[in-house]
């Protein structure tokens, strides 16, 4: 996911791609608890996911 993509989408997509991005994280934390996650290296790619929608999300409110 790039700035530049998110710099195109509204306020309203940003906040139900981050909601999306969080819940996805969750799951993926549970399924490495569990031993069930095969890609370990991807929470935190979603991780940075969440904080450049919020990143883009504070550079437009204000």
């Amino acid at each position: 996911m790039k700035a530049s993509d998110l710099n195109k989408s509204t306020v309203d997509e940003l906040r139900s791609t981050e909601a999306e991005l969080t819940k996805e994280l969750f799951n993926l934390k549970f399924q490495l608890h569990t031993g069930r996650l095969e890609d370990t290296s991807k929470p935190a790619r979603i991780k940075k996911d969440i904080a450049r929608v919020k990143s883009v999300l504070r550079a437009k409110r204000g």
